[in-house]
């Protein structure tokens, strides 16, 4: 039998003391579609950063074609003929599909200077070869997501891979252009290319991997051809046993009788939010749940007046109200916590403090001065009810734990007392301490009479927070449950995929 093409052999990877995967194997062979799946959290894509040089493994071996490997950084992944594709494309949309695929080493002429005709040539070569009616001297910026992807592909391939890894590669793309992704990807195999294919769509894993590996956990809990293994197993590989007690659900009472705090109807946002129609009554938790690039975090947006809407209705205790901007949205007394913190949630480089009073500046004006003592007693008392770990009010958002600065987004909107929280991956990134602390948060938030929102990838969490649970799949609305009839994680699952 032929040596596998890639082997990753007793891989474990420590943060902080923690060890996030623990004696991972992991072997792909030459011409083989090989999918990486598990929640969030079980380790894939610490794994794949091992294997492009973005970590370093603290214990184990790389093998490729049975030689061993030292990988430190992307240049030994690119020497070893190994390329990934993000999620997050690494297009520059004003540059051309030609200038996008050899940024950063374009073929140049005998005296130094750009020859752009031999970079247009060999991309010209490179997409014939994928069959894709691209021109190379496109602008990208002009082109659909589907030829975007398309690039990321020949980008990938100008390096002479022969193990490509494509990271959720069809969030964005819709059905026709899925489908021409999946014949891409059969005259890579046929041609000897070797892919690792992570995706949470599992209708997809069985129509085009070969094999399947899981990881709970950290730990490589099972690998199967994918012609020897249903869904259900599947699911309950990625589930594993009963629900951590951490997240135990605790069921609530609060009244659906009467005018619901919100009320969307038919809302369509762009391409990604498609009739979407749901009520948020007081004091509930509404969890939203779906795969990646399904429409949740854009329905979020679209409420909040970050994306325009095409078309629907918004009601807020009875009342139309039209929003087209995030002040239109806060003025009618909505919140969202957004899935980014780093970047959209907080300033990093200023202080508990300053970063928990952006909202409400106008409020604590004397004058044309700040009103310093308010705003202190105002941060102190969201510091204790959050309990943010902090020394004091001053300290550098940076400097605390992911944890504690989500808790600072979360104070930071609260003291502009929202009716309406909208919640996008609360918990993501955080630890399990934070995790707990958080939901707690959230459901005595709810007690009080907020109207709350959880959009998030962890199951386990949603299940634990939610009162009633909104399905959406592929931009639409698709199923409703109630979480007292949502008896496993697998019953959501299962709902998630589309079945």
């Amino acid at each position: 039998m032929d040596k596998p093409l890639l082997s990753m052999k007793g891989i474990s990877k420590y943060f902080n003391g923690i060890k996030v995967l623990d004696s991972v194997d992991f072997t792909l062979n030459k011409g083989e579609v090989h999918a990486l799946m598990g929640g969030n959290g079980a380790g894939k894509s610490t794994l794949m950063k091992i294997l492009t040089g973005v970590y370093q493994a603290d214990e184990g071996e790389i093998y490729i074609e049975g030689n061993k490997v030292t990988i430190k950084d992307a240049n030994d992944a690119k020497n070893n003929y190994i390329s990934m594709i993000f999620q997050e494309f690494s297009l520059i949309p004003s540059l051309t599909v030609a200038e996008n695929i050899f940024l950063a080493r374009e073929p140049k002429n005998a005296i130094g200077i750009l020859n752009d005709k031999k970079s247009i040539a060999r991309t010209r070569e490179i997409l014939k070869e994928m069959e894709i009616d691209i021109n190379p001297k496109d602008i990208v910026g002009d082109l659909g997501v589907g030829y975007w992807q398309m690039t990321e592909i020949a980008k990938a391939l100008s390096h002479e891979t022969k193990i490509l890894i494509m990271d959720e590669p069809t969030s964005s793309l819709t059905e026709k252009e899925t489908d021409v992704l999946f014949k891409i990807i059969n005259k890579l195999k046929k041609k000897g290319i070797s892919i690792i294919y992570i995706s949470h769509r599992m209708d997809e894993i069985f129509r085009i991997c070969d094999k399947i590996t899981i990881l709970r956990d950290g730990k490589k809990v099972a690998t199967e051809q994918c012609n020897q293994i249903d869904m259900e197993t599947v699911i309950q590989h990625i589930v594993g046993d009963d629900l951590d007690k951490s997240f135990e659900w605790k069921e609530r009472y609060y009244s659906t009788e009467g005018t619901p705090v919100l009320e969307v109807k038919n809302l369509t946002s762009g391409s990604k939010v498609k009739d979407i129609s749901f009520q948020l009554y007081s004091g509930e938790i509404l969890g939203i749940a779906g795969l990646m690039g399904s429409g949740r975090s854009e329905l979020a947006r679209a409420i909040f007046g970050i994306d325009p809407i095409n078309k629907g209705e918004i009601y807020i205790k009875g009342k139309k109200h039209t929003i087209k901007s995030p002040s239109d949205a806060v003025n009618a007394g909505i919140a969202l916590i957004p899935e980014d913190r780093r970047l959209q949630g907080l300033i990093l480089d200023y202080s508990v403090k300053e970063n928990t009073i952006l909202p409400i500046l106008s409020k604590l004006k004397k004058g044309i001065f700040i009103d310093h003592r308010k705003a202190n007693m105002i941060t102190e008392k969201f510091v204790k009810r959050l309990n943010i770990k902090t020394d004091h009010i001053f300290k550098t958002a940076k400097l605390l734990s992911g944890g504690n600065q989500q808790k600072i987004v979360l104070a930071k909107w609260l003291a502009n007392d929202p009716e309406i929280l909208i919640l996008d991956e609360p918990t993501i990134g955080v630890d399990i301490g934070a995790k707990t602390e958080i939901i707690d948060i959230i459901r005595e938030l709810a007690d009080s009479g907020k109207s709350i929102i959880v959009i998030s990838s962890e199951l386990q969490e949603l299940l634990a927070v939610s009162d009633r649970i909104l399905v959406i799949h592929e931009g639409r609305n698709v199923k409703e449950l109630k979480r007292k009839e949502i008896h496993s994680e697998e019953v959501l699952q299962h709902a998630i995929q589309g079945h």
